[in-house]
């Protein structure tokens, strides 16, 4: 019912009813403070559902200046105020059926985003979108509460909700600023901690499933999916001289080694409910690991938050919040610091190619396909049952280029590996004929990610000093690690898929037959200086039935610790920079499961403590051998000695560094017989001192080598001007360098 208003607060029952319907699109010019008209007196209406009485107070004295008139049942009041000027500062009286209460009155504040903030959100160019949208706690004229912000353009209606309002979207609705679209509040009264998501009305008047924010900087801990108000502010950042000096960590001359976790996984606390460890944890246990075994990298299988675990992290709701399974925000800012403070980079793994279609996500946002493209030609991928981001909209393109810049400025992050690059610059990607939608100019083509791709790597290298990128890439697409102004993509590196898919197929092979397939091992050098590569045996080689890298080595177990060993001895002297993923470094025997810790009982295992201690020995030698590193990415750092003994498989080959730096002499010998005065060419005289044998006893091996190393001698051999006659152990790499 609604009472007859007075004429100071004039009030059609159609404004009334919108307002108490949660049906009006712009409260804020209902509620609040408003002069009725010229020269008239102010009034102030408010809309609190449960209120029985409404009294306007002083906001300095706490004096009654007014007692509202209810005109509405479901309770809105309204009623004038004399002596004040619009905008004068004051508070509202609320008194319900369980007392009363002095609270602010949101919509007596001001906007939330500046003119230009809209102006660059509009255009996709505000690099800093994620300081004004989401939400921040904030002080408005005094008073202290948080700010909200979120895009909804095609909503009739946004509120946001909470505990703070016993999750009632009638309660909050938000301020619409015209243009952009974008959604605005000041909440008073509320603080850190809060949980909530948006109650968005579609254009069409449906009520859509309560929606997380898109930026929002914390989210509830699976399965729990609201919003989190948190601040990222609080860690006192102690890395500066990392921050200054790490260029030098991710250049093409620098070695690079990089660990591959997933955090959930590394390790469990079994007597404790097999429960994670914490960020906190993670940085007293994994750090001094990863610095123990010689790796100059982690790199953290996604982070963002993301609310089904068996995704791995690669199906994101929250990007902008760090997963609250380990922890608050400040919590990894902990541990990153502290990675930096031992010397090793981090590394994330940044899915910017699609996102899930969890209802609380992004998915019709607003009622309608608003980060993804409608036609699912374009916006659906089959194989992963995802949504594909719409990169040709300027606001969901500065959403995920905003996104990157966050990571890598308020968490100091190193780097991104880029997920699933290929998927984005396809549009056939996965699909059969007819399933897809060509370019303009009638190619597979997707302009709109390249274009996106291109403007993150001027981004993230333009703005951030010292950071690298990797691309996830499965194809031959040209220049994906050359500079945009070249015409490239701008990565800084690209995973080498073809290496290690080829390289794994040799090794999978019985040893009788691998004479038929030696150029699955040499055929990587084709192309190896065409980009800047990555190595990786990564998480999605221990996956999905493919077995452990143990399990796919053929023979009996002496066999393949001795493969194993040998193929990480070719790995870490081959060109390209190194990436493993845990467990591959004491040769784990099953499968990755992401719902236990690894197997590090087997580390009281030989075997397994042989293959452990031979990682650690690569890494140290591959970062103390400049030869091994320095070239890793130009043709001048690799030559081969003998590619063509197939009969024997053997392999032989030369890493070279810049200047003086002495040559390293490499062989693999992949047959399990052992290979007696094996001659092999050298490129310069003297001793070549053994630094290291993966068939070492100390590594599980049988001790054949070659009692230090060997001289050469002044006998030219295919191409080399000298030659030595060396012992090649089965099934083992020998690595020499020159004194």
């Amino acid at each position: 019912m609604i009472s007859t208003p007075s004429k100071s607060v004039a009030l059609s029952k159609a404004v009334i009813e919108a307002i108490v319907g949660a049906n009006h699109g712009d409260p804020f010019t209902v509620l609040g403070m408003h002069q009725e008209n010229a020269g008239g007196p102010v009034a102030v209406r408010a809309f609190i559902p449960g209120a029985t009485r409404i009294q306007v107070i002083d906001a300095d004295s706490g004096a009654t200046i007014a007692t509202l008139e209810k005109l509405h049942k479901g309770g809105f009041f309204a009623g004038p105020v004399e002596g004040r000027q619009q905008r004068s500062p004051y508070r509202l009286r609320v008194t319900t059926p369980g007392g009363t209460q002095d609270i602010e009155d949101p919509y007596r504040f001001t906007v939330v985003l500046g003119d230009t903030d809209l102006h660059l959100f509009g255009e996709g160019t505000h690099y800093r979108a994620y300081e004004k949208m989401g939400a921040h706690l904030a002080k408005f004229e005094g008073v202290s509460g948080v700010t909200f912000a979120v895009w909804a353009p095609n909503a009739r209606r946004v509120s946001v909700v909470g505990d703070f309002n016993q999750w009632d979207g009638r309660r909050h609705a938000m301020r619409l600023r015209p243009g952009v679209g974008i959604w605005e509040i000041f909440v008073p009264g509320i603080g850190e901690g809060e949980p909530y998501k948006y109650e968005i009305k579609s254009a069409a008047g449906e009520i859509l499933p309560l929606k997380a924010d898109p930026y929002g900087f914390a989210m509830e801990k699976p399965p729990h999916t609201a919003s989190v108000v948190r601040r990222i502010d609080q860690h006192r950042w102690n890395d500066a001289g990392w921050m200054v000096t790490r260029t030098k960590r991710g250049a093409r001359k620098a070695p690079i080694s990089i660990y591959e976790v997933q955090l959930g996984s590394w390790k469990r606390v079994t007597d404790e409910g097999n429960r994670y460890l914490t960020y906190r944890e993670l940085a007293e246990q994994l750090i001094p690991y990863v610095k123990t075994m010689g790796f100059t990298h982690i790199e953290l299988l996604p982070i963002s938050e993301y609310p089904f675990d068996g995704s791995w992290g690669y199906q994101p709701i929250g990007l902008f919040a760090p997963t609250s399974r380990f922890g608050t925000p400040e919590d990894f800012q902990y541990f990153i610091d502290c990675c930096h403070q031992a010397e090793i980079a981090v590394l994330i793994d940044w899915v910017p190619g699609h996102f899930p279609t969890d209802e609380h996500g992004l998915a019709f946002f607003d009622g309608t396909h608003l980060y993804e493209h409608a036609d699912p030609r374009q916006g659906f991928h089959k194989d992963w049952k995802t949504l594909i981001y719409n990169f040709g909209r300027n606001e969901v393109a500065n959403y995920l280029l905003n996104n990157a810049l966050f990571w890598l400025k308020r968490y100091h992050i190193d780097g991104l590996r880029v997920d699933a690059v290929a998927s984005m610059l396809y549009l056939d990607y996965s699909r059969h004929e007819g399933e897809w939608i060509p370019n303009k100019y009638g190619g597979r083509e997707n302009l709109e990610a390249i274009d996106f791709l291109r403007r993150l790597s001027k981004l993230v290298y333009g703005e951030h000093h010292g950071v690298i990128t990797i691309a996830e890439e499965s194809t031959a697409w040209p220049a994906v690690s050359q500079p945009v102004y070249l015409g490239g993509l701008g990565f800084g590196y690209k995973w080498n898929m073809g290496w290690m898919h080829d390289t794994l197929q040799y090794m999978s092979r019985d040893p009788i037959y691998r004479r038929f397939h030696h150029n699955e091992m040499t055929f990587g050098l084709m192309y190896a200086f065409t980009e800047n590569f990555v190595l990786p045996l990564s998480h999605d080689e221990v996956v999905h039935g493919k077995r452990s890298l143990l399990g796919r080595m053929p023979g009996d177990a002496w066999r393949q610790f001795a493969n194993l060993r040998a193929y990480f001895g070719f790995m870490w002297t081959h060109p390209g920079k190194k990436l493993l993923f845990m467990g591959g470094e004491f040769a784990q025997g099953r499968e990755w499961n992401h719902d236990a810790g690894l197997d590090w009982h087997l580390l009281d295992v030989d075997w397994h403590a042989g293959v452990h201690r031979l990682v650690r020995d690569l890494n140290r030698l591959y970062c103390s051998t400049p030869a091994l590193y320095e070239l890793d990415c130009q043709a001048e750092g690799f030559q081969w000695i003998d590619a063509s003994d197939a009969e024997n498989s053997i392999l032989t080959f030369l890493r070279k560094g810049e200047k003086n730096t002495p040559p390293v002499v490499v062989a693999c010998n992949l047959t399990p017989l052992a290979r007696y005065n094996y001659r092999i060419g050298v490129p310069k005289p003297g001793f070549y001192a053994e630094r290291l044998n993966t068939d070492a006893a100390m590594y599980g091996g049988s001790n054949v080598g070659n009692v230090g190393g060997a001289y050469s001698q002044a006998m030219p051999w295919l191409g080399q001007p000298y030659s030595m006659l060396i012992t090649i152990p089965p099934l083992a790499t020998v690595i020499f360098e020159l004194e």
